[in-house]
């Protein structure tokens, strides 16, 4: 299975509402965006026009490996973009910035690539299983982009009162998997750090000028200069953090009550996921209505399963509910909130299967469905498609003779010129099988035809 080979692969519509005032002070427009994160779409706007990036509001964070559409606000500030990767459609004014409650859901569009026949066999039954059961409201990969680009949780060496520590990963650890001129400007960091006199000449580094200004005129106060990062920022630190600690709980949670007989594990950036795939009528009663929460020193639980399994993951990481804290800065702290532990895609649609142009001999499906805001639509493919992502499975498919090494197509070609009169092939079963077996036999037909014609005088 894969996803997102091209931008339009997955598309996004977020559903939402404002409380629409001719003379706001909050100029509202669709931002449509293509292969960039939210983040760096706001960047770009703030960076162009000169905008200060607290005077930008949008209602939510959307995937960067596709195409979204979604609302954003200006203060103060009419302005017309239209990139070819990003444009503004303005819709009207508001007298407050946006935020979360602005959403009211997303309606996804996913082509999904790569599926083998046994993968289009098995999907009904998977539909059923998701219809039913829904999906366990994870955080999906993109909440752990630290992980990936090797930072690490960044709010654990601020926890640890590590802050020089946490300021060379926000700074100066560049990622090998990152493409983008931020690379460059973390590392030239990497190469000069502690000179915070000299200028960054890469494109981006005007995004961390606050920081380096702070360091200059205070060059050992590294708790002052991640102050200046955006608090937004800094937020979506404690909250990827505390995204995993949620994860690792309502894992630990369904192994007790739904049982691991009846799970089925998944890998994802963090590690894995576990989902159930069947479950009596009393549990879906239970585990539908169900939160689980995002820890913070003021949480209460009132289910003592949900207890039992977020504090063993405090435990693992040697820690109580007091200690998600950053020593001595208040600004950087933890919020209690539940989360829903399961989400139900609504309107869901799958497509018919139809071979795959990007990948050979494979196939396509187009998935649609709606989530609420904050569910991961990732999550929901890959647990419709849930066999492709377990532990050890090795993809299925045909490779081409191009893709092969050399010696094994000479292996081949030797094999092929020895077999004077190869016995006749089994019946084909599959859909590509047939239409090969179709279009093998249309070319025997006409050869014989030509063989039996007379020939022209």
């Amino acid at each position: 299975m894969r996803l997102k080979q091209r931008p339009e692969d997955f598309q996004v519509t977020e559903s939402w509402k404002f409380d629409e005032d001719p003379r706001g002070a909050w100029f509202v427009y669709l931002m449509d965006k293509q292969k960039l994160s939210t983040f760096e779409a706001v960047d770009r706007i703030c960076t162009r026009f000169k905008i200060p990036r607290a005077s930008v509001s949008y209602c939510g964070l959307k995937d960067k490996q596709g195409r979204t559409t979604q609302l954003v606000a200006i203060e103060r500030r009419e302005i017309e973009l239209q990139d070819t990767d990003l444009r503004l459609k303005p819709l009207g004014r508001t007298r407050t910035p946006l935020s979360a409650a602005n959403t009211t859901s997303n309606r996804f569009a996913v082509t999904v690539r790569d599926l083998g026949e046994d993968d289009v066999a098995r999907l009904p039954a998977s539909v059923a299983e998701v219809r039913r059961l829904g999906v366990v409201n994870y955080f999906d990969s993109q909440r752990f982009g630290s992980l990936k680009h090797g930072q690490g949780f960044i709010v654990k060496d601020l926890m640890r009162g590590d802050f020089e520590i946490a300021l060379r990963n926000v700074l100066a650890r560049p990622s090998e998997l990152d493409q983008s001129g931020d690379a460059k400007v973390k590392a030239f960091w990497k190469e000069h750090w502690g000179e915070w006199d000299r200028r960054n000449p890469n494109p981006g580094a005007e995004r961390y000028q606050a920081v380096v200004k702070w360091l200059r005129d205070h060059p050992e106060d590294y708790r002052g200069a991640l102050l200046r990062t955006e608090p937004r920022w800094r937020a979506l630190q404690v909250f990827a953090y505390q995204s995993w600690l949620w994860n690792e709980g309502v894992k630990q949670y369904l192994r007790e009550v739904v049982g691991i007989g009846r799970l089925v594990s998944l890998r994802y950036q963090a590690g894995s996921l576990l989902f159930p795939r069947e479950l009596d009528a009393r549990l879906v009663r239970l585990l539908s209505s169900k939160t689980f929460p995002l820890l913070a020193p003021s949480t209460r639980f009132d289910d003592p399963a949900v207890e039992r399994a977020a504090l063993s993951v405090l435990g693992r990481e040697d820690m109580g509910l007091a200690d998600l804290a950053v020593p001595g800065t208040p600004e950087i702290h933890f919020d209690p909130e539940e989360r829903p532990l399961f989400s139900f895609p609504g309107r869901l649609a799958v497509g018919e299967a139809r071979p795959d142009e990007l990948n050979r001999d494979r196939f396509r499906v187009n998935v649609a469905f709606t989530l609420p805001p904050g569910a991961y639509a990732t999550l929901v493919v890959k647990r419709l498609f849930h066999w492709t992502l377990e532990p050890g499975r090795a993809r299925e498919g045909v490779r081409s003779r191009a893709q092969e090494p050399r010696g094994a197509r000479e292996q081949a070609k030797q094999a092929e010129q020895a077999v004077a009169a190869p016995p006749a092939p089994a019946a084909p079963k599959g859909y590509l099988a047939r239409k090969r077996a179709e279009k093998a036999a249309r070319a025997d037909r006409r050869a014989a035809g030509k063989a039996t014609a007379k020939p022209r005088r």
